[in-house]
């Protein structure tokens, strides 16, 4: 994060333990049993330390400390954006969705504990420990080398240690500047399309539970913040349950289906395509559903397309009633 920079951007990296090297350093994080934002100090691992990210209660390790100072200058440089809302969101929105899992990852804290999942009788249904940023760092860190280390000097195991790290921080950087970027071209933009479209949503379903969008584009953390923040009128269903978009911005563009995930419920949505269309395709599927022009429904139920709009959005309208 702090090579996005231009003061760091051509900085040495000196990794050690040692008070008298750290001395010498503009900046230190990560070690040296200090946190000091006026000295460039960036430790998490003095037994008081209890810092958070506002309004968030994980506490920070020196990633996050990092971020919380910096965060804001490294999405200007990045982005563009000036000073304001839109910075103060993606701020906040990139340390929730990204940064925060490395500062529990790093300080021991479960997404769940695992006594409330004892207690709930829950187990997990496959391993995923291999499946995490977490696991690719553990890989290039500890990639030794086939050579014995018998044979080596210290300074040449330093080295490589050296170089698997650099590895390990280089795929960290990239991960989050995909986050960042993807975020500031696409999640921000869609902000407005997707209020645009939850403000007109009544023209296609009285209850209000049909959205239609102009393109492909990031819409559920929208929904879910518009759902929550809008008045709920009289005869207007609470939640969206199926979103329209077209699958390119040709003309002549296919429609797809999409069902809306339960807030943060992964895989579980709101109410399925109906089970009769699961798993058919085309000319099969319009005879089940009645729908000219379907192409599929998934066998999972949370998408499906149709030829053209009309298609779809009779798609959506029968399927909210089933």
């Amino acid at each position: 994060m702090l090579r996005l920079l231009p003061t760091y951007a051509s900085s040495p990296l000196v990794r050690t333990r040692d008070a008298a090297v750290l001395s010498t350093c503009h900046t230190v994080v990560d070690v040296g049993s200090e946190y000091d934002d006026a000295r460039n100090r960036y430790d998490h691992h003095q037994r008081e330390f209890n810092t958070t990210f506002p309004g968030h209660s994980t506490k920070l390790s020196s990633a996050g400390l990092v971020y919380m100072h910096f965060g804001k200058d490294i999405i200007a440089t990045v982005t563009g954006l000036p000073a304001g809302a839109d910075l103060d969101i993606l701020f906040e929105k990139i340390y929730t969705d990204f940064i925060e899992a490395f500062d529990a990852n790093d300080n021991g804290v479960n997404v769940i504990a695992p006594k409330d999942l004892a207690s709930a009788n829950l187990a997990k249904k496959f391993e995923d420990r291999g499946f995490s940023i977490a696991s690719v760092v553990s890989r290039y860190n500890h990639a030794h080398s086939s050579i014995p280390s018998a044979t080596k000097s210290k300074d040449e195991l330093q080295a490589e240690e050296d170089a698997r790290f650099l590895k390990a921080s280089s795929f960290v950087g990239e991960q989050f500047l995909l986050e960042l970027t993807d975020r500031a071209n696409a999640w921000l933009p869609a902000r407005n399309a997707v209020a645009k479209a939850f403000a007109d949503r009544l023209q296609y379903d009285a209850q209000g539970r049909i959205l239609v969008l102009p393109d492909g584009m990031p819409w559920s953390d929208h929904l879910y913040n518009l759902e929550k923040e809008t008045p709920l009128a009289e005869g207007v269903a609470p939640q969206v349950l199926y979103v329209l978009f077209p699958e390119s911005t040709e003309p002549d563009s296919k429609w797809r289906i999409r069902s809306v995930s339960k807030e943060n419920g992964g895989f579980e949505n709101r109410k399925d395509l109906p089970n009769p269309w699961k798993g058919i395709r085309d000319e099969e599927l319009d005879k089940v559903s009645g729908i000219p022009g379907c192409v599929f429904v998934h066998a999972a139920g949370f998408i499906g397309g149709n030829k053209t709009f009309d298609g779809a959005l009779a798609m959506a309208q029968k399927a909210v009633e089933f």
